[in-house]
């Protein structure tokens, strides 16, 4: 085995964990396939060792694995995933390169990825910080001086644990604690890269920041964890870019998001994930939104094979509101999307909106799971879901997973949830009037989540905008 490099059989893992699920395995089975897995005490500590990492951060991701072996295989996680060949993955790679803030420094075969994307031109354009996570590690780094000098943070996690422990160690995992499911706790165990952010108390960053995440080889898992604190009346708008070539065999991803919006205090955090075709995608995704705070997700959630990704709030201050529109994208034969929001009224007067706009065709699946909960003494709480489908041929499916726990009578809670296929109507209109079919399906989907495209950055909602219609192209005839 390679210094740096570590390897696991997650195909056994997987096939372990629905066992579990199904309660065909013991705690003491489930242990041994773990093992045999390439999944040990002394992989951690070694990716720990690499790291340099301090004491109660190896002790964090060898609890983190005891809780993987013994917490219960999360109900969503479908049987179909034991039949994947993700044997031999490669869980930590550190890449032939050193961190640095100068692009020309990244080495060329590195590089290339980011320069085809047009990250580096974004970073120069309109980006006020930029942090690139290739393989297991960030190789880039860098947030301008403008923000620097505000007091503004914005570096990879682990640089972060060196020169400011005791703010990493009073949040990391808090908002998401790794108890939370079992993928949550494996990442806990393994969890590599990622950006940490922090936004002084008033300092607002009217320039958006960035994350941006290259999968660059396949049977590579990825774990990176972006952890972004914006203090008492800060603003800032997050982007987290995902992306990987096409790749004969199947990576995995198993990502986690944390997000503390303190009081007045008001994140926006925009994911476009254009993961290849054959990405297995998990990502775990939380905030804390205090009194009068405001945390709102935009999720474009178009590529990778099977996607599991549910963005959730917890509303604990008075006034306190979060937003979640989401779009997905299934659209090939086995292609599953699974996803949803989740939004806990914790505290009086507190809102939330979430919109969420599945789009399926040749033969894929999207899948809708929400809770709204409304804790006793959140009085005063709203809460609106709406929940569209649009399937643009007979083998596609759309399944709509609502839950509403309501425990204050005066809560106003409210669902909606529609299931279309594609509108002949509006399609002869539109090819009477000389465009052309596919030319028209394409306007048509695209109208149909006008509500989140318009919340994008131009840029990506342009860069959105092309990658639907190509993904239509392999579409026949709707009608």
């Amino acid at each position: 085995m390679p210094e740096e490099k570590f390897s696991l059989d997650i195909n056994e893992l997987i096939n372990a964990a629905i066992e579990a699920k199904n309660n065909n395995l013991t705690q003491s089975e489930f242990h041994k396939r773990v093992v045999e897995s390439g999944l040990s005490k002394d992989v951690i500590v070694e990716i720990s060792k690499l790291k340099k990492e301090p004491e109660w951060m190896l002790r964090l991701r060898l609890k983190s694995l005891e809780l993987f072996e013994k917490l219960p295989t999360p109900n969503w996680l479908p049987d179909f995933l034991s039949e994947l060949d993700v044997s031999k993955m490669e869980i930590y790679i550190k890449p032939d390169a050193e961190r640095t803030s100068n692009w020309d420094e990244v080495p060329p075969e590195i590089r290339k990825y980011y320069e085809q994307l047009g990250i580096p031109q974004s970073e120069q354009q309109y980006l006020g910080g930029l942090v690139a996570t290739f393989e297991s590690e960030s190789i880039y780094s860098n947030v301008k001086q403008e923000l620097a000098k505000k007091g503004v943070i914005m570096m990879p996690p682990e640089e972060a644990i060196q020169k400011y422990p005791d703010l990493i160690k009073e949040y990391f995992t808090k908002i998401f604690p790794v108890s939370d499911h079992k993928f949550a706790a494996l990442h806990g165990a393994l969890w590599s890269g990622g950006v940490f952010v922090y936004v002084p108390k008033g300092v607002k960053i009217t320039t958006p920041v960035e994350g941006f995440f290259i999968i660059g080889s396949e049977m590579e898992g990825q774990f990176e964890h972006t952890l972004i604190i914006a203090d008492e009346g800060s603003y800032i708008h997050f982007i987290e870019g995902c992306s990987a070539p096409q790749f004969k065999k199947f990576s995995f991803h198993d990502g986690m998001v944390e997000l503390y919006a303190k009081k007045n205090a008001y994140i926006k955090f925009t994911t476009v994930q254009n993961w290849s075709k054959n990405v297995i995608n998990f990502n775990n995704k939380r905030a804390w939104a205090d009194e009068n705070s405001t945390v709102e997700w935009v999720e474009g959630s178009l590529g990778s094979k099977y996607s599991f990704v549910y963005p959730s709030t917890i509303l604990r201050g008075r006034n306190a509101s979060s937003t979640s529109l989401v779009v997905t994208l299934a659209s090939g034969e086995g292609e599953w999307k699974d996803s949803g929001s989740k939004m806990i009224h914790a505290a009086p007067n507190t809102k939330s909106k979430v919109i969420n706009k599945n789009i399926g065709f040749n033969g894929g699946v999207n899948i809708y799971r929400g809770l709204i909960r409304v804790n006793k003494g959140a009085t005063g709480a709203k809460a609106f879901v709406k929940c569209d489908s649009l399937m643009l041929d007979e083998k596609t499916k759309a399944y709509t997973f609502p839950h509403n726990q309501v425990f204050e009578e005066d809560a106003d809670v409210a669902h909606e949830a529609h299931t279309f296929r594609m509108n002949e109507d509006q399609l002869f209109y539109l090819m009477n009037r000389g465009i052309d079919e596919k030319e028209s399906v394409s306007m048509l989907v695209l109208g149909f989540i006008d509500e989140i495209m318009k919340e994008l950055p131009f840029e990506y909602a342009t860069m959105l905008n092309k990658v639907i219609k190509l993904e239509l192209d392999k579409l026949g005839a709707v009608a």
